[in-house]
């Protein structure tokens, strides 16, 4: 007997089409303006963990802003946030930090308010 298991990602979360924070709206949030500050690395990390992936991926990010973009653009697509893919990669040209700290004050106020559910479905396969 075999046991096989599926996990579905559902997202509860209600927005406008925008982010709930502008890109120089540190000071709505001094607790991830102050770790973006003074502990940048750990901040990406943390929010990468919080929205369920791997919590190493922005090491991955070092050499080029692959996974920044990437991560970006995965997170428009689950709180239903307009915009592009072309100005995700701009964006973080020319303001990377301001950039994260925006994503990372997004992924707080979505949990905050329930935004995303994990349903684990388990099938018995004989």
């Amino acid at each position: 007997m075999a046991v096989m298991q599926q996990v579905t990602t559902v997202s509860s979360a209600q927005s406008s089409g925008n982010w709930s924070t502008g890109l120089c709206d540190c000071f709505t949030d001094m607790e991830t303006c102050c770790c973006g500050t003074w502990c940048f690395p750990c901040m990406q990390c943390q929010t990468v963990s919080q929205f369920g992936w791997c919590c190493l991926y922005p090491v991955l990010d070092s050499s080029c802003m692959v996974v920044s973009c990437l991560f970006r653009q995965s997170m428009r697509d689950r709180y239903g946030i307009q915009g592009s893919f072309c100005d995700d990669c701009c964006m973080l040209c020319f303001c990377y930090p301001c950039v994260w700290c925006q994503m990372s004050r997004e992924v707080k106020r979505q949990a905050q308010r329930g935004g995303t559910t994990t349903v684990i479905a388990q099938q018995v396969v004989s």
